[in-house]
């Protein structure tokens, strides 16, 4: 059970926590070990993992701040308990207020820094508590926290890099669909019953729109909600299904544009998530197994995987084992294979990783220069369509008088 505490120290500070005990008794006993007088202690809300889960309010940013701040004060010689203190007093926001002084209290218990860390796996990916991990057990957290700044920044910015390009082409597709749904749900039936109630018999390609027209005015809602529906499948399968994410995965894999992008980011991602972890002291073939469940490619996280587990563990040398795999380029199999002659893999993976970067930014650059003129063109040829459907027949009906 959850208790939370005050008390005052010694020096008359007055103190701030919660930690996990069987009964008061047993708060009471921890406060006069570590020399504090009570002052008030109650039990506390819950705060499980599954609740800051769901909440989901531990984001990126606030993860980038968190690793920024610790690393600068345990550079400068603040200890890890006080350091964590100074977080508590600064940050505002609840679920990070509340995971630091969770944080704060096993620390206090004796237990590892970064076994907190490890509670919320939605939060803190894999590597993030291994990096912390490995920097706890060296003595180098701030290194750590400071390579964690770095990469977890460099992160940031690749998906706000691939958002913003998206944002444009998000916007004009959906202003399309909304003039689409707007024309054959509401336009589009009303002008083909007036047609059909006047007598007058249209051109057939009019026919054929009109008919269009005219069945989704009577069941355009129904289809349409059928649509919602199989899209929310299609989203919690995606999430669930390896079998069906890996189909959705391969259809997207097809579109060139598409597949050049999705498969530089995951190199990019591997390069900076494995040269943060060796950099680390972690050993590369727990580095690879490691990185595999961070790069959110199934494809990279197979070939990673066999580079570890059936060729480095099997005797290989690094540059081999990314020879037999055909999702690396040779230009990144080269130079694994140069980075181990030389030691210092790190380095190059750092490299590897800033040159993919922007290679990603050209790709999305090139992308949104392809799917803005095809968009437009695409509700342009249907607009066109509907107004020739409805000028053409028109214009017949007036020269008959």
């Amino acid at each position: 059970m959850q208790f939370r505490y005050i008390a005052s120290q010694p020096d008359g500070r007055v103190v701030e926590s919660q930690m996990e005990a069987k009964d008061v008794s047993e708060v009471l006993q921890f406060l006069v070990t570590r020399n504090l007088k009570p002052i008030s202690v109650k039990p506390a809300e819950d705060r499980s993992v599954t609740k800051i889960g769901l909440r989901g309010k531990i984001n990126l940013t606030d993860q980038v701040f968190i690793s920024k701040y610790l690393a600068l004060m345990l550079k400068i010689g603040t200890g890890l308990l006080q350091a964590i203190n100074i977080l508590i007093d600064d940050f505002d926001k609840q679920a990070v207020k509340t995971f630091l002084m969770e944080v704060r209290a096993n620390l206090e218990r004796g237990q590892p820094f970064y076994s907190t860390f490890a509670r919320y796996p939605k939060v803190f990916s894999q590597v993030y508590v291994n990096l912390v991990r490995a920097g706890e057990t060296s003595g180098n957290l701030d290194t750590v926290f400071d390579n964690l700044t770095r990469s977890l920044t460099r992160e940031k910015e690749l998906k706000d890099q691939v958002k913003s390009a998206l944002v444009y082409p998000i916007l004009l597709l959906g202003a399309s669909l909304l003039i689409l749904i707007f024309l054959v749900l509401f336009a589009l039936p009303k002008i083909a019953a007036v047609f059909q109630n006047a007598g007058f018999q249209p051109p057939l390609f009019s026919r054929i729109v009109f008919a269009v027209g005219l069945f989704f005015g009577q069941y355009g809602i129904l289809i349409f909600g059928v649509l919602a529906v199989a899209v929310i499948i299609a989203v919690v399968f995606y999430k669930t299904s390896i079998v069906f994410k890996r189909v959705v995965t391969g259809l997207f894999g097809a579109i060139p544009v598409v597949k050049t992008i999705v498969k530089k980011i995951a190199i990019q991602r591997f390069a900076a998530t494995l040269a943060s972890l060796i950099r680390a002291g972690i050993p590369l073939t727990d580095a690879l197994e490691i990185t595999a469940q961070a790069v959110g490619n199934i494809e990279l996280k197979e070939a990673l995987i066999r580079v570890s587990k059936e060729g480095l563990a099997k005797g290989l040398t690094v540059g081999d084992a990314f020879r037999r795999e055909p999702f690396f380029p040779k230009t990144v199999v080269n130079l694994m294979a140069i980075s181990e002659k030389a030691g210092h893999i790190d380095d190059v993976l750092e490299t590897l990783a800033n040159f993919y970067s922007g290679e990603i930014d050209n790709s999305l650059k090139t992308m949104v220069a392809f799917l803005e003129p095809v968009m437009l063109l695409g509700i342009g040829v249907v607009v066109g369509l509907i107004a020739l459907s409805i000028i053409v027949p028109i214009y017949q009906l007036t020269t008959q008088f």
